[in-house]
């Protein structure tokens, strides 16, 4: 979920439809909103060999998605998932352990990791009510912590394979460009991230690196941030976006980085919003 923006401006298989070849794909906050309706296009996609895996909070939910992926692709599809708390140093371990264990593993020449896990925070807070570290850290090793450490956990597993070709996502938002009231924590972890992820670019020149913002996403972050967010009028702005009908479903946003990353023209480390394309 995040603000709207104004109307302007991976592994990619070119313009033609189809499948990919091999792949290992990654995707983290898997279990609903935005990574389901991306889990669900991407499957079909993933070609015989592929691995997917799925990384929430949620066993009994990405249980479900997964018997859901691996009966309806057709390729044979492997999906594993892990059931895990990427705020606390125990989920983010056993994250990266699975990435250590499957990624060496599996005889691909292409990875697509894509950082979708990501929460808004305490919403009613002003800058000035945000005293307490331990929240303040909590939130931080969650969107940010942990998107550094299993996008360089995850690139170290993988590899540089010959003719392999690497792509990683950043699920970015507006809030990286735009301040927000109320909105301290959610807009400096989507700006750190959108950083962190530009200096990957530059080190990294072999490895794709994009930071898309899908859009206002109908989901249940943006129904905290119209009945939550202690602003008023930041509240009535999100509130008229539902409204009004100017919410975007998870799917045609998702369908559209789809399309990014299967035309793979973007400027690697760049911020791409869903507007813009």
């Amino acid at each position: 979920m995040e603000p709207r923006a104004g109307s302007g401006g991976g592994p990619g298989s070119g313009s033609v439809p189809g499948r990919w070849g091999a792949t290992i794909c990654v995707l983290s906050g898997a279990s609903r909103g935005f990574g389901r309706s991306l889990a669900r296009l991407l499957a079909p996609r993933l070609g015989e060999g592929s691995l997917l895996l799925l990384l929430a909070r949620s066993a009994a939910a990405l249980a479900e998605l997964a018997a859901e992926l691996r009966s309806g692709t057709g390729t044979g599809l492997r999906v594993e998932y892990v059931a895990a708390d990427l705020s606390c140093e125990e989920g983010l371990r056993r994250a990266s352990a699975a990435l250590r264990e499957l990624l060496p593993a599996a005889p691909s020449t292409r990875l697509l990791l894509v950082n979708n896990a990501g929460s808004l925070g305490d919403i009613s807070k002003s800058f000035l009510d945000l005293t307490d570290p331990d929240e303040i850290n909590t939130y931080f090793a969650f969107n940010v912590t942990s998107a550094l450490c299993l996008t360089s956990t995850a690139l170290q597993a993988f590899g540089k394979r010959p003719g392999s070709r690497r792509t990683v996502v950043n699920i970015s938002s507006l809030c990286a460009l735009k301040p927000f009231k109320n909105w301290a924590l959610y807009c400096s972890g989507k700006a750190s991230r959108d950083m962190m992820f530009q200096v990957l670019a530059l080190e990294e020149p072999d490895v794709r690196v994009l930071n898309y913002a899908p859009g206002p996403l109908d989901t249940d972050m943006q129904l905290l941030a119209r009945t939550k967010t202690g602003d008023p009028e930041m509240r009535q702005y999100f509130q008229s976006l539902q409204e009004s009908g100017q919410l975007i479903d998870c799917s045609v946003s998702a369908q559209k980085l789809v399309h990014l990353l299967e035309e793979d023209t973007f400027c690697s480390g760049a911020h791409v919003d869903f507007y813009s394309i």
